[in-house]
């Protein structure tokens, strides 16, 4: 049972490792991108811990065969608890109410043909490279040779000045590259566009081009930006004239010739022939009746309308001429594919590489690569823009930059192949090693040396408390639920699905909404009006059918965190609901550290496991009755996370505190509780039990130097080493 042989320190120290570089880990996750996974190092655990004898720490690393179990996951999401589910044996049943989800995890698990795959989808770049390779050519400033290859294209906002109607430059500092990756810092001259060199990140010289002075008076600083050219101040955005222009004022391109012998990148200020080629994309798309460019209006939600204070109304407004000129010829090119398998694939490709294939990716000057547009799980409007090249740049021995088909088509192959392949990583000191995992595969079916074998699969793009499972019983129900007010998953994603809609409707009903947003969607969202009492209502309602279809005795487990004890309040409603203990609250990091929304603040990277039965047993220490016990317990998670390489934060103590305290108001409130009185009323007992229980602050102020003397803020740090761990069994029955 997991309540006795989940292994805290063992899971915790490989979830922290998998969340740093997840794609090492599970290279799956590759296949297309969703947002907030969680480690598939903990849903292993926890299915292993539950199902097979023997220690954790053991059987981790051993292929597993569990024919005989059915796992079901309501909120299917991105596919991590599947995805585990289905690699040891277990007949799957995945719903979600997202269709990109859905169709994501599809392309994750169902059986590919990689040779296939990649023979179309080399054929598909090739293609695409004769048609429309020479718009991402550029001349080498060293070797003068015509055929260097255009990494990224930097473009500023240049709107027209609301005075003389001349360019705008919303420029913030002219800083182009730190001197990181690169020897020096390099400016752009604010006057004649020439690049130069700076011993400053901060302050250059005068131009060395056209002499003219090094000055921050006319950069872009909040929404204020004065015209050099008439020194009127100008306001932006102004959405009223519609989405902003932009300049193309540098490049950075690959020469392999020169490469050895080069220092740095190579950047360049765009030649006339360079500013030609776009106009020539440009002239292509205006006389082409494109037939799979979106035409869809961008909805008002939470996050489209910052899209919408900067004048964008339609999603193809995102795109320049270039980016959809060769996305319309890869979606011709994939529109033909007959086999609906690999159709599948390269539609989920293109799907994909949309995230860097847009006018809101941003350029790092000191990583020196693009940001995707969902890097901030948002919509971010930058001021400088990045434009990848779309095919991708071959290197001698790897392919340079990011963004491109060739980047799309690798990362994918690799992830389709550990599917046949899956492995495990084993930290031996400083050593990482990679452990095969040869019994185990993932997908539907898998043609090998032998026989064809097959797996129970079954997913579907719905509601889970709507659907009829027809008097199937499950052995557990593993999910990662949303959390209140987290990313607006259907808005970010509807970026996607306006394009792949195009290409697959006809073959798949599922996308035959014009947009991914449902009323029934669990997330707080003030333009929708789904609030807590909305959020609380369709958590109980999914947690009441999965209690439903689990088997006596049978784990309801889940994953939450959040920054305020009230947004636990609707899970606890949920759990009550559904008749439901709640017989454990299990520390384990699942977020990355580092993040750049989590780095630095005050958010927490622990989860809560909570594991919920309708009868079972867990140990007698769990059941505190006041704060100072209850700081024991919580005292003892945070030396167990610390055996695990973590280092909590303040953040991370509230966040376990709060799982505790919402694990014992559901024992307490179990008994009696009435599911006949209003969402509101629900609410509020469980808010009035954890006040009369004395809060989180009870317990952290218990917890004394514990709490006070961790760090305020994350900022991920990483040790080897680590005792042991075993679960004591003095327990309590229920």
């Amino acid at each position: 049972m997991i309540e006795r042989d989940f292994d805290v320190p063992f899971v915790a120290d490989l979830a922290l490792r998998e969340k740093q570089i997840q794609q090492n880990y599970r290279p799956i996750m590759a296949v297309h991108k969703w947002f907030a996974r969680r480690p598939g190092t903990l849903f292993r655990a926890l299915i292993l811990s539950e199902f097979v004898k023997g220690p954790l720490r053991d059987e981790f690393y051993q292929g597993q065969s569990l024919k005989s179990l059915r796992v079901l996951d309501p909120f299917m999401g991105g596919g991590t608890t599947l995805i585990e589910a289905n690699r040891v044996g277990c007949a799957i049943t995945g719903l979600d109410i997202n269709p990109m989800a859905w169709w994501i995890v599809r392309q994750e698990i169902f059986d590919l043909d990689l040779a296939a795959y990649r023979q179309a989808a080399d054929a598909l770049r090739r293609s695409l490279e004769e048609d429309i390779g020479p718009l991402y050519r550029t001349r080498c400033l060293d070797c003068g040779s015509e055929e260097a290859h255009v990494k990224y294209f930097l473009w500023v906002k240049s709107p027209p000045c609301q005075r003389c109607r001349q360019p705008v430059d919303l420029f913030p500092n002219y800083l182009l590259s730190e001197a990181v990756r690169h020897p020096t810092n390099v400016f752009v001259c604010r006057v004649c566009g020439e690049l130069y060199n700076s011993p400053s990140p901060k302050h250059a010289p005068a131009c060395p081009h056209c002499k003219a002075a090094f000055t921050l008076e006319f950069a872009a600083k909040r929404s204020h930006c004065k015209c050099q050219h008439c020194n009127h101040p100008n306001d932006y955005p102004t959405p009223a004239v519609g989405p902003p222009g932009h300049r193309l004022f540098a490049i950075e391109y690959h020469c392999e010739a020169c490469r050895p012998r080069h220092q740095g990148r190579f950047f360049k200020k765009p030649s006339p022939e360079d500013l030609a080629k776009y106009e020539r994309a440009a002239t292509r798309l205006a006389a082409m009746r494109p037939s799979f460019i979106p035409k869809d209006e961008i909805p008002s939600g939470d996050e489209t309308d910052r899209l919408h204070r900067w004048g964008y109304r339609f999603y193809r407004e995102m795109f320049n001429a270039r980016q959809l000129l060769g996305l319309e010829l890869a979606c011709r090119l994939i529109s033909r594919q007959k086999d609906p398998r690999i159709a599948d694939a390269l539609a989920t490709n293109l799907s994909d590489l949309l995230r860097y294939q847009n006018m809101l990716c941003r350029y790092d000057t000191m990583a020196l690569k693009s940001l995707d547009v969902f890097s901030v799980h948002g919509f971010p409007i930058g001021l400088i823009q990045c434009e990848s090249n779309l095919l991708g740049v071959n290197g001698k021995t790897s392919a340079v930059g990011s963004g491109g088909w060739l980047n799309i088509i690798d990362k994918f192959y690799k992830a389709k192949s550990y599917c046949n392949h899956p492995f495990e990583i084993r930290h031996e000191g400083s050593r990482r090693v990679q452990v095969p995992i040869p019994s185990e595969w993932i997908g539907d079916r898998r043609n090998g040396t032998g026989p064809l074998e097959t797996k129970q699969v079954s997913l579907d793009c719905a509601d889970a408390a709507d659907v009829d499972f027809n008097g199937r019983k499950f052995d557990a129900v593993l999910t990662d639920p949303p959390y209140f007010r987290n990313v607006q998953y259907a808005e970010l994603m509807d970026f996607c699905y306006v394009w792949l809609r195009t290409l697959i409707t006809t073959t798949h009903p599922e996308f035959a909404r014009l947009t991914t947003r449902n009323a029934n969607e669990l997330t707080g969202n003030i333009n929708m009006g789904r609030d807590l009492e909305h959020f609380t209502e369709g958590m109980s309602r999914v947690f009441r059918k999965m209690a439903k279809v689990l088997k006596p005795g049978s784990p309801l487990v889940f994953t939450y965190h959040h920054n305020q004890l009230n947004a636990y309040f609707p899970v606890a409603v949920a759990m009550l609901d559904a008749g439901l203990a709640c017989s454990a609250s299990l520390p384990c990091p699942a977020e990355m550290g580092a993040s750049i929304h989590i780095n630095g603040t005050a958010s927490s990277i622990i989860d809560t496991v909570f594991v919920c039965r309708s009868t079972g047993s867990f140990p007698r220490r769990w059941l505190a009755e006041t704060p100072a016990a209850l700081a024991k317990v919580v005292a003892e998670d945070l030396s167990l996370l610390q055996q695990g390489q973590v280092k909590p934060t303040q953040g991370d103590t509230r966040c376990v505190v709060f799982g505790h305290i919402i694990r014992l108001a559901v024992w307490s409130l179990r008994t009696g509780w009435r599911t006949d009185r209003s969402t509101l009323d629900r609410m509020a007992e469980v808010e009035k039990w954890s006040k009369q229980f004395g809060g989180a602050e009870a317990v952290l102020k218990e917890l004394g130097d514990t709490f006070t003397l961790s760090s305020p803020s994350q900022h991920w740090a990483l040790s080897e080493g680590g005792p042991l761990y075993k679960t004591r069994t003095d327990e309590i029955s229920f």
